[in-house]
């Protein structure tokens, strides 16, 4: 029986994944095999010796203290891409929202007072105030393309926007997605200057902190657009108040709302919608649910963000599953120790990523405590189960 401790709200669609025969999941249990959460900051929680994995549903893994879940052999699993549309619909709205005026003309609108007749007369009159510009023709620079960022590429493309791109590890698959006009920047410098518009999809780090900064945002065209429905601390927020005062920038559109932002007249800030719609919180459940199943039962691992990803079929036999560090001889002293015990590999799957490195293996006899204590003993070995 696997227990599944849930720390956040999770969608009911996400938990049916888990068969009542096979698995226990609550939100208060014992020794839970694993976590699944949403927002919860785990960083100062104690995290049980029993946990063998973590799932975020959601994309962003902040929360979580990956470097110590490393250290123990812990793969983190998050969703990317589950809540795609969620957040490439509200980027949609936001473009909207700030090139059209929309919130200013909506907070005029319910300020004015009279009789209708009074009413449609000022309408006239005010109206000259929000002109704004239409999409077609404008250029969107979209720093980061991952599942969302190539959402909101194809998307701006499919409106008539030129579509500018940055990402220095675009991976294949997402390429294969990106529309072939789409055109590559090969540096943010690069991509900013070309940009109306620029909405930015990468996780926040010390690598992306201030991201969009005063020197950054002078290369952008005058009255352009920035759209950070990403992470807080990712834009300059200073940074940008000054630029919208001295008239460089023309809105600046946001999820993460402040004393500074929120009431000033060219920003709006939303409260961290991205990603809360129904549908997404269902998508992030089902899949994480469905990679927490399969890493438990099998042992293979999807969408980590600490270990590589490692699927490799069952075969008639036994399986372990063997976390490590990313150093030479590593599969060769396991390997010893099996043939050595008097097992057979029948099959062996070894990925890498960075310093850390996943070994599955099915052998043909049953694995006893012993072999798994003497594969424990390897200098670099963070964690060893069989399955």
């Amino acid at each position: 029986m696997y227990k599944i401790q849930t720390l956040n709200n999770i969608s009911v669609k996400g938990l049916e994944k888990f068969p009542r025969e096979t698995y226990e999941v609550a939100s208060e249990i014992q020794n839970p095999d694993a976590y699944m959460l949403r927002s919860l900051k785990l960083h100062n929680v104690d995290i049980p010796e029993s946990v063998l994995a973590i799932g975020r549903a959601g994309a962003g893994v902040n929360n979580i203290p990956i470097e110590k879940m490393s250290a123990r052999g812990v793969p983190v699993f998050n969703a990317p891409g589950a809540n795609a549309n969620a957040v490439k619909e509200l980027v949609l709205t936001g473009m909207l929202l700030g090139c059209r005026n929309i919130c200013q003309a909506w907070e005029c609108a319910k300020n004015l007072t009279g009789d209708d007749e009074s009413i449609s007369k000022e309408v006239e009159q005010v109206k000259k105030k929000f002109v704004g510009f239409e999409l077609p023709g404008r250029t969107l620079g979209v720093i980061g393309l991952g599942a969302i960022g190539t959402s909101v590429a194809n998307m701006a493309r499919d409106l008539g926007m030129n579509v500018v791109g940055y990402d220095p590890a675009l991976t294949v698959e997402r390429a294969w997605q990106l529309s072939s006009s789409i055109e590559s920047a090969n540096t943010v410098d690069e991509l900013l200057a070309k940009s109306d518009f620029v909405t930015i999809h990468v996780p926040f780090n010390e690598g992306t902190k201030n991201l969009i900064n005063a020197r950054r945002i002078n290369r952008m065209n005058d009255n352009a657009i920035i759209l950070n429905f990403s992470r807080n601390g990712i834009v300059n927020d200073e940074d940008v108040v000054e630029a919208l005062n001295a008239g460089k920038l023309y809105s600046y559109i946001c999820d993460f709302p402040s004393n500074l932002l929120k009431d000033h007249p060219r920003v709006i800030t939303l409260p961290h919608l991205g990603a809360s719609t129904g549908e997404a919180e269902e998508n992030c459940a089902i899949m994480i649910a469905d990679q927490l199943k399969d890493f438990l039962e099998n042992g293979n691992i999807k969408n980590s963000v600490n270990f590589p990803q490692v699927k490799m079929p069952r075969v008639s036999g036994y399986r372990m599953a063997i976390a490590n560090s990313n150093v030479p001889n590593m599969v060769g002293q396991i390997s010893s120790i099996l043939a050595e015990t008097g097992h057979n590999i029948l099959d062996l799957l070894n990925k890498s990523r960075g310093d850390l490195a996943y070994t599955l293996l099915d052998v043909d006899t049953e694995i006893t405590k012993d072999v798994v204590d003497q594969i424990k003993a390897i200098d670099g070995v963070l964690s060893v189960r069989t399955i």
